[in-house]
């Protein structure tokens, strides 16, 4: 098993999403801040952020349980 999370390609996959989501949202209008630009932005976030968190659980059902919900939170 690898050292750290951050050298899984998934991780760092969502990681370039979230930035990715970050800058798209930036040109939203002000109405939209609180609106759909935060929803947006949890959601991005949430997917490395459960990956990262499966990843440091000591069991297999555990991790993939946090998988399944970053998986979720993509769709």
């Amino acid at each position: 098993m690898l050292k750290s999370y951050r050298a899984l390609l998934v991780w760092q996959k969502a990681i370039e999403l979230a930035l990715l989501v970050y800058r798209m949202t930036e040109g939203f209008p002000k109405r939209e801040i609180y609106g759909l630009a935060s929803q947006l932005r949890r959601a991005a976030v949430s997917v490395p952020s459960n990956i990262a968190e499966g990843y440091g659980r000591a069991g297999r059902r555990e991790y993939l349980q946090f998988l399944s919900v970053a998986q979720g939170s993509d769709e």
